[in-house]
């Protein structure tokens, strides 16, 4: 398997799909009424939804990037390119603890969640109020990490945009015919 040196059309699909149901995400979850008030309402299935949608994806995106890797820019100094793909594979680990913590979240509720109101979703777990507390907890810490990460990811983005004047964010920039 031979290492490339752009991102392929399929990794910057994936990649945008999970930015933008992020970006829903989030908004969903900052303006959702209090989770802890009952059953889910339609914001709660939504935010499940979006999560589950965010789960499938950042899994596909995980084994595409195992199956087509990308080779470092090499013009980096050595200290960015091990901090770029430090950042990379927290930004994964993040998202999927994330996801997976709120799906147990609901769980542990023992709430009967659907994905987007069509397919009933398994529960990870059994009622538990101990394991409310506990997950709820990881979840919240999980989903401001993430937000830190993702902070400092846009960060170097932009930095190699406006202060080192390369091209690397073109790498996962949709490609000019």
């Amino acid at each position: 398997m031979t290492n490339r040196l752009h991102y392929g059309a399929t990794a910057k699909v994936l990649h945008w799909l999970v930015v933008a149901l992020l970006a829903v995400q989030f908004l969903i979850g900052w303006f959702m009424p209090d989770v802890h008030a009952g059953p889910p309402a339609s914001a709660m299935t939504l935010h499940i939804s979006f999560g589950i949608s965010i789960l499938a994806l950042i899994v596909l995106r995980f084994v595409w990037r195992l199956t087509y890797p990308v080779a470092p820019e090499s013009s980096l100094p050595p200290w960015q390119r091990v901090t770029s793909e430090a950042v990379h594979w927290l930004l994964y680990a993040l998202v999927l603890a994330t996801t997976v913590t709120g799906w147990l979240f609901a769980s542990f509720r023992g709430w009967s969640v659907s994905y987007f109101f069509l397919v009933p979703l398994p529960m990870l777990a059994d009622k538990n109020a101990d394991g409310v507390h506990a997950i709820d907890g990881w979840h919240q810490i999980a989903e401001w990490t993430l937000l830190i990460v993702i902070g400092v990811h846009i960060a170097a983005a932009l930095a190699h945009i406006f202060i080192y004047g390369d091209r690397i964010m073109q790498r996962m920039l949709p490609s000019r015919p």
